[in-house]
C-alpha cells in the first residue's frame, strides 16, 4: 500500500542515493569538462550512451533482485536478511574507505584515460564508473528497506537523494574546481558509517534469529523503551531507518554496533586528520578541469 510514506527509511536511502548519486555524477562531471576543453565534445555522446545503459542495468538488477526476494518469511528471511545486511556493511565500509583514499587523484586518473580513449571505450569508462555505483545503490537500499521501512518509503527518500545529487553535480560541473566538497564527504561519510553500525547489528540479530538463539544475558534487551520520542513516533523511526537505533534491541546487537563503529570511526577519522588523501583546495574531488 503506497498511501503517505513515513520518514522510517527515507533518510537512510537518501543519505545513501545522495552519496552514491553525486560520485556517479561527479566522475562524470570530470568526464565531460575534460572532453569539452580537449575540444572532443563530440564523443560526449559515448559518454551519455554508457551512462544510459549502466542506469538501465541497473534497474533490471535492482527489480529483478526486490522480485527475487520479496515475499520471503521464516528462517530463510532471517538468512537473506542477515548476509544481506552483513554484505551491505561490508562494501559500504571499503567504499567510503575507497572513496577517501582516491578523491585527491581520481581526476587525474580519469582524465588520463580519456587521453588513452577514443569514441566508445569511454563509454565503456562511463559506463563501468555509473554501473559500480548504481549497483552498489541497489544492495545499499535493498538493505535499508529489509532494516525498517517499506519499499515505497525507501524509494521516495532514494528519488530525493538522487535528484540533490544530479543537481550538485551539474553545480560541480559548471563551476570548475571552486566548489570544494572535503565537509560534504567527511560529514556523510561518518554518517554512512553509522548506518554501517547499524547493519552490523541487524545482520547478528537476524543471524540470532536464524539459528534460534533465544536465550541468555547476549540476547536479553539492553533496555526497553515502551513510550516518548526515543520509543515510537517520528523521531524514533528517523533514527531506527537511518542509525539502527532500536527500543529494545538484544546485548549482543548492541555489542555488534560499538565493536564496529568504534575501531572503523577511530581509523577513518584518524587517517582524515594525519594527512591522508582526502579531498582538499585545488586537490579537491570536486576539481573537474
Amino acid at each position: 500500500m503506497l498511501g503517505m510514506p513515513n520518514i522510517e527509511g527515507m533518510g537512510s536511502s537518501f543519505l545513501i542515493t545522495l552519496r552514491e548519486g553525486l560520485e556517479a555524477s561527479l566522475i562524470l562531471a570530470i568526464l565531460l569538462t575534460y572532453l569539452k576543453k580537449t575540444g572532443r565534445w563530440a564523443d560526449a555522446r559515448y559518454v551519455w550512451s554508457g551512462t544510459a545503459t549502466a542506469v538501465g542495468v541497473c534497474l533490471v538488477a535492482g527489480i529483478a533482485i526486490f522480485v527475487a526476494l520479496d515475499g520471503l518469511n521464516g528462517k530463510v528471511e532471517y538468512a537473506v536478511e542477515g548476509f544481506i545486511a552483513l554484505f551491505a556493511m561490508a562494501v559500504l565500509t571499503h567504499m567510503i574507505f575507497w572513496m577517501r583514499s582516491h578523491a585527491r587523484t581520481l581526476g587525474k586518473e580519469l582524465r588520463d584515460k580519456v587521453d588513452e580513449s577514443v569514441g566508445s571505450a569511454l563509454a565503456i569508462i562511463a559506463f563501468a564508473a555509473v554501473a559500480r555505483e548504481g549497483l552498489e545503490t541497489v544492495l545499499f537500499l535493498l538493505s535499508a528497506e529489509t532494516e525498517s521501512a517499506s519499499g515505497s518509503q525507501v524509494v521516495v527518500g532514494g528519488v530525493i537523494g538522487l535528484v540533490l545529487s544530479i543537481i550538485i553535480g551539474f553545480a560541480v560541473y559548471r563551476s570548475g574546481n571552486r566548489l570544494n566538497l572535503r565537509t560534504f564527504f567527511n560529514v556523510t561519510a561518518v554518517l554512512l558509517l553509522l548506518f554501517a553500525a547499524g547493519l552490523a547489528g541487524k545482520a547478528v540479530h537476524e543471524l540470532r534469529e536464524l539459528i534460534g538463539w533465544e536465550s541468555g544475558w547476549l540476547v536479553s534487551s539492553a533496555w526497553s523503551l515502551e513510550s516518548g520520542v526515543w520509543a515510537t513516533g517520528t523521531f524514533y523511526d528517523f533514527m531506527r531507518g537511518l542509525f539502527g537505533w532500536h527500543r529494545s534491541p538484544e546485548n549482543i546487537r548492541v555489542i555488534a554496533y560499538f565493536a564496529y563503529l568504534v575501531p572503523v570511526a577511530a581509523l577513518y577519522l584518524r587517517g582524515d586528520s594525519d594527512g591522508s588523501p582526502a579531498p582538499t583546495d585545488k586537490k579537491d574531488v570536486a576539481q573537474v578541469a
